[in-house]
């Protein structure tokens, strides 16, 4: 609590904005610390290559916490991850990151966004219920945890138009 209010008074502000080659390291860390199968440094630096994938970094004062990526086609696109460094969750940070990114892709013309999500994570879930997701279907056993336990994803929907 003491970190936090004190990159408060010094200024520290959260900001959206769009990630570069020169995050990958951070990105993939971020990554990896939040999921259990992380994406490596090379694979952030494919996705911020191409042009049909967007990413944005959350940062507060000069620190990477967060990123979103998802990738478009066409009309649609797929959110693929979202993350917050742990030390910063539960602030609302993530619902500004998502709110911003989707913001993003409705200005490149996208219209339905799509994403999976484990059917156990509640935090995420509530995230995208709160960003106007909904769910529209399942996948059993779609996730593989490091134990070799495999956990079911829900696939969710929302229209921006």
């Amino acid at each position: 609590m003491m970190r936090w209010l004190s990159e408060w008074w010094r200024g520290g502000t959260a900001a959206v904005e769009p990630a570069s080659a020169r995050d990958a390291a951070r990105l993939a860390q971020l990554h990896g610390a939040s999921f259990a199968h992380g994406w490596g440094e090379s694979e952030f630096e494919t996705m911020l290559s191409e042009r049909n994938t967007l990413v944005h970094r959350l940062r507060l004062g000069r620190k990477t916490i967060g990123f979103a990526v998802s990738r478009i086609g066409a009309d649609e696109a797929e959110i693929l991850s979202v993350a917050v460094d742990q030390s910063h969750r539960g602030r609302g940070l993530s619902r500004t990151l998502l709110m911003t990114h989707l913001g993003h892709l409705a200005g490149r013309g996208v219209r339905t966004i799509f994403l999976e999500v484990e059917e156990n994570n509640q935090p995420a879930r509530r995230l995208y219920a709160r960003g106007g997701f909904v769910v529209v279907g399942r996948r059993e056993r779609y996730y593989k945890q490091a134990n070799g336990e495999q956990l079911n994803a829900l696939l969710m929907r929302r229209d921006l138009s």
